[in-house]
């Protein structure tokens, strides 16, 4: 069996949400989309389920997290190069989001990040296979 991950995150506006993340190049499935829910594909088994706040809390226990203020989660993403990163990173930037920590790079990793404008964190990492041997 092929597992698929689905990482749901809390929206302000889904239309605000579409717009940013279709400036980063990223695509949706329309099947699972709607005015309260945004289905961003990032690969063919992974997803993020971008909720619209109120639909969100039908789903939790408790409060939602302010992102702006508390980290939730980290959600990483990996580049195929250091300027793959650098370039992702940018057009997140262009398009609103903040920026979150400097880059790093430790032996053949290379990653940066960004604050996207619902306040997740997302790291987008390069690692060469080459060099971890």
């Amino acid at each position: 069996m092929s597992r698929m991950i689905f990482v749901n995150l809390p929206v302000k506006d889904i239309a605000a949400s579409r717009a940013f993340f279709t400036r980063l190049g990223f695509g949706f499935n329309t099947k699972f989309s709607d005015d309260r829910a945004l289905c961003m594909v990032v690969a063919d088994n992974i997803f993020v389920m971008l909720l619209e706040e109120g639909f969100f809390r039908t789903f939790i226990n408790g409060e939602v997290s302010d992102a702006h203020q508390t980290t939730e989660v980290l959600t990483c993403l990996s580049a195929s190069s250091k300027e793959e990163v650098q370039e992702l990173v940018r057009k997140a930037l262009d398009a609103g989001a903040k920026p979150w920590q400097e880059p790093v790079a430790h032996g053949g990793m290379y990653g940066h990040s960004f604050q996207d404008p619902d306040g997740h964190v997302w790291e987008i990492m390069h690692m060469d296979s080459a060099e971890e041997q």
